[in-house]
């Protein structure tokens, strides 16, 4: 852990903070802090930033109620920037976006990113707005029942790829079952984020577990 005192604020006093969805692991924001907003930050808890159009401390979230909860703060290599992670209770953009980062200035014709969350976007809108000859839309044209079918049929597939060590099958098995359960909890209205947030406590509980077998 180092401290701020290590931290090399610029000639203004000020430091860049790029905020991290700790779920999506998304840029929400660019923002910029000085010792006093950095140091709130710390104490509450919650990202403080120096607003260099007003010239004034802003915490984000006092008006908005969009708060942004720091997991983690990061100095780069070279101590003059920080990346902050944060479970956010709202949009993060002034604009109403999830994050500021929403305006495409350039793309690869042969490479794409690729997130959960996106595959998780393209389903729920497939639900939404019905595709014609989409295999997602599709299944929830069948409904659940269909869907809880196909998942059933997945688990098996990875088992049987698995009693089998071809780990090449397992994975693609494993890419199946990932889909069609996307697509099952998309049905039943639960969020990667829900799933995220429960995974989480558990690894809470388990890390006091630990503790506790440490200290007997």
């Amino acid at each position: 852990m180092i401290n701020i005192g290590e931290l090399k604020f610029d000639e203004k006093g000020l430091i860049p903070a790029i905020i991290v969805d700790s779920v999506t692991k998304e840029v929400l924001t660019l923002a910029y802090m000085n010792r006093e907003s950095l140091e709130i930050s710390m104490e509450k808890g919650l990202t403080c930033f120096w607003s260099r159009s007003r010239n004034e401390l802003w915490l984000k979230g006092e008006t908005s109620g969009n708060y942004q909860h720091i997991v983690s703060i990061t100095a780069d290599c070279d101590k003059d920037a920080l990346k902050i992670v944060v479970e956010k209770d709202g949009p993060a953009c002034h604009l109403g976006n999830e994050s500021c980062f929403e305006n495409p200035l350039w793309a690869s014709d042969d490479k794409s990113e690729f997130s959960l969350q996106g595959l998780m976007k393209l389903i729920e809108g497939r639900k939404i707005d019905k595709k014609e000859g989409s295999y997602t839309t599709y299944l929830f044209e069948k409904g659940i029942d269909k869907i809880l079918k196909k998942v059933g049929e997945e688990c098996t597939e990875v088992i049987i790829a698995s009693k089998d060590n071809d780990i090449k099958e397992t994975i693609y098995e494993v890419a199946d079952l990932a889909y069609h359960v996307m697509v099952m909890m998309t049905e039943m209205g639960i969020s990667l984020e829900d799933v995220h947030k429960e995974l989480a406590s558990r690894h809470v509980i388990d890390h006091k577990v630990k503790q506790e077998k440490m200290t007997k």
